[in-house]
């Protein structure tokens, strides 16, 4: 029976009810998100379109529903003990083709309660109603429709793809055409499939696109068949060589796609500011028109209040349109890729330097020091480059959607990719949106841009922002209205970034906005002649940049006239090769034996109490009261005062506490939590388990002891040893 009320929308500000298919509220005129809901699985077992789940899901179909309360925190799921929800998560950094997770959907069939995976953004077709859907196209029903270019270019993303989901233990999800589908230019999964007790290889890639070969275009028809009988016989040994091979395909059919670059960059000082932080490149109310060879756009965020940020951004937009000129003069046949994004990294690296040195020679410490985010875009022949390092973003807007491109290198997301928390969870937590990384904060060994490329294969549109307008989803609300008239001439692009510098101001107004708007337009043409399949000499294997380490303190604490929190990075030994990482190895291990048998030594007549040296974590490590928001998984505390505990008892001080999780605390204050720990009051007894609030422990006055030191209880209640994570 269907429910009266699902037909309505309730406004998040207001709570006012609204037509599903008004844009904005009709009592205040706030933006309405319209959040269409993959549901995972085989779909619902109970209901039918026009019900209500749980008061809040509309049934569009069987596999989607509409969320009519978009302002409330969706049910979030147990992601410890859920192996199906984590590949999404350490998925995040391919959301462009791999849906994340927005909630859980609890039914109850009979006393059996049972919960839903629910998905973001589906690939879905949605009519002017609102109500009727239909799933974007399968891949192998569009193949025959598109063009050669576009249809490389969907192999070219599944082969992108392949790597990473072959390590989560999902590649087979790239082999089911239900599951493949695509939207425009994207290649969209609905879902993802954990691979059975065969992990696929490339042959059964290759026995799949073989079926493509007949229906592909002329230009490609021999160019595909080659390339799937060289994945079946194993020619076509990695994923590299693959991406390699197809990359020189792109390049030839290329030669035949004509792209023009137009490119806007508009900053402001904002309504609350004072000065202007922000930089970018070309200068501001530049109107840049010439063809993509010579073609760059830059937005840079400065950190450092007026002592800098202004310095730092300014500093790394010179720096880098001097170090990237070279790379937009490039022919089409000397472009290649894997050099231009070691290239792009480099030039990022140079600018991070110059800051950080900079910050060096004036003595600049803590909140002191000058720093910057970036966001740049390059266009080279078919391709964009994107470029990127702190919370400023890229979003590319097409005739089919708006995606962010780039994932913002803060606390949330390095939580979600982990596979620690989903995301709409993960934002709502103390600190999600303080920075782990930006340039200046420390020496480039310690940073890790990210540079990634897309194939443009019709008209589309980029834009790059700082968190003036990309706070509070600005984007997401307007690029229909005010981004995507540009693509059908509707607007231009004058006009455009003053409306989106107009909404910054008007809609936010809390920073500094920059923006850039790069529109490229393409002109193609069917090759005549057929491409050919050139195995490269050698292929450079990307490596997958971390965000930063798990546990980076902070550096820089928010204020309301310093808005970002910078993070230090520690070094990712996973990005070493293994002939230095052996001897690296080894000359710990034997520099440890010697340190630990000379501390035995020089300590051996000592009471334990003294014994330990003495040691404390960079995040308390501070002036002025000792810090523990950053307080994390495995990390060993030795109190100094007695806690009170929430039941009226108290612990005594020098007790020993080792942190298993925190969580947030609906009756608790925002920057407050609830610390599940082992406590250790007794060293050599069995450890119990305890819950305090972080603001109790924080009053206690603690010493932060080594993630590996040693903790003087037993874990466990069997008097066996207990495996704990000792860092995440």
């Amino acid at each position: 029976m269907t429910n009266d009320a699902a037909t309505l929308l309730h406004c998040p500000n207001c709570q006012a009810t609204n037509s599903l298919t008004n844009k904005f509220c009709q009592q205040c005129s706030t933006p309405l998100p319209q959040r269409y809901l993959w549901v995972g699985g085989n779909g619902l077992a109970v209901g039918s379109p026009g019900e209500l789940l749980a008061d809040r899901y509309l049934i569009i179909h069987k596999s989607v529903v509409f969320d009519t309360h978009p302002g409330l925190p969706p049910q979030a799921p147990e992601v410890e003990n859920s192996q199906p929800i984590r590949p999404y998560l350490r998925l995040i950094p391919y959301r462009l083709n791999v849906p994340q997770v927005y909630g859980v959907l609890q039914l109850f069939e009979g006393d059996s309660p049972s919960e839903i995976l629910l998905l973001e953004k589906p690939p879905i077709v949605i009519d002017s109603t609102g109500q009727q859907i239909s799933l974007c196209s399968q891949l192998t029903d569009a193949w025959s429709h598109a063009t050669s270019m576009r249809q490389l270019n969907w192999l070219w993303q599944i082969a992108q793809l392949w790597q990473p989901l072959k390590s989560e233990g999902v590649v087979s999800s790239l082999l089911d055409p239900y599951l493949l589908r695509v939207e425009g230019t994207l290649v969209r999964l609905l879902e993802l499939h954990f691979d059975h007790a065969k992990t696929p290889e490339l042959p059964q890639l290759g026995e799949f696109w073989q079926q493509l070969a007949s229906s592909a275009k002329p230009a490609i028809a021999d160019f595909v068949d080659q390339v799937s009988n060289l994945l079946i016989v194993g020619e076509i040994d990695s994923p590299e060589l693959l991406i390699g091979v197809l990359d020189q395909g792109l390049r030839d059919l290329g030669r035949t796609q004509t792209p023009t670059i137009q490119i806007i960059t508009k900053t402001d000082t904002g309504t609350r500011r004072e000065r202007n932080e922000d930089a970018c490149y070309p200068s501001s109310g530049t109107l840049l028109s010439k063809p993509p060879q010579t073609a760059l756009a830059i937005v840079c965020d400065g950190i450092g209040g007026h002592e800098g940020g202004n310095v730092a951004s300014n500093l790394a937009i010179e720096t880098i349109q001097q170090q990237v000129q070279d790379l937009t003069r490039l022919p089409i046949d000397h472009i290649d890729p894997s050099i231009v994004l070691a290239d792009l990294e480099k030039a990022v690296a140079v600018a991070n330097d110059k800051i950080s040195q900079r910050n060096d020679s004036e003595n600049r410490q803590g909140r002191k020091r000058m720093g910057t985010t970036l966001v740049m875009a390059l266009p080279l022949a078919h391709e964009m480059y994107i470029t990127h390092v702190g919370d400023s973003r890229a979003y590319w807007i097409t005739p089919q959607g708006c995606y962010q491109v780039t994932l913002d290198d803060d606390v949330a997301s390095r939580e979600v990719r982990l596979g620690y928390a989903i995301y709409r969870e993960a934002v709502q937590q103390g600190g999600a949106g303080s920075l782990v990384q930006a340039l200046g904060m420390s020496p480039s060994t310690s940073l890790h841009p990210t540079a990634q490329r897309f194939i443009c294969d019709e008209d589309t549109v980029f834009l790059l922002t700082s968190d003036g307008l990309s706070d509070f989803d600005r984007v997401e609300e307007y690029w229909e209205k005010e981004i995507l008239p540009i693509l059908n001439g509707g607007k231009n692009l004058v006009d455009v970034s003053d409306r989106l510098i107009e909404i910054a101001n008007t809609k936010n107004g809390h920073d500094n906005v920059t923006i850039a708007l790069v529109h490229y337009q393409v002109k193609y043409s069917e090759p005549e002649s057929t491409i050919q399949v050139v195995i490269p000499d050698s292929v450079s294997i990307p490596t997958v940049n971390a965000t930063a380490s798990p546990t980076s303190p902070t550096l820089l604490e928010s204020d309301p006239g310093q808005p970002t929190k910078v993070l230090r990075q520690k070094t990712n030994f996973r990005n070493l090769p293994l002939n230095l990482i052996v001897p690296l190895l080894l000359a710990i291990a034997v520099g440890a034996l010697g340190f630990w048998a000379k501390f035995i030594w020089e300590n051996r007549n000592k009471p334990r109490a003294d014994s330990r040296p003495e040691m404390t974590n960079p995040v308390t490590d501070i002036s002025g009261e000792r810090r523990m928001d950053n307080l994390q998984t495995g990390w060993i505390i030795r109190t100094k005062n007695p806690i009170s505990l929430k039941d009226g008892g108290k612990l005594p001080g020098d007790t020993y506490l080792k942190v298993l999780n925190k969580k947030p605390n609906s009756q608790l204050a925002p920057e407050d939590y609830d610390v599940s720990l082992y406590v250790c009051t007794n060293p050599g007894s069995v450890a119990k388990t305890q819950v305090i609030t972080l603001l109790n422990l924080k009053k206690s006055g603690v010493d932060v002891l080594q993630a590996d030191d040693q903790f003087p209880c037993d874990t466990s209640s069997n008097g066996k040893p207990q495996t704990v994570t000792e860092s995440k």
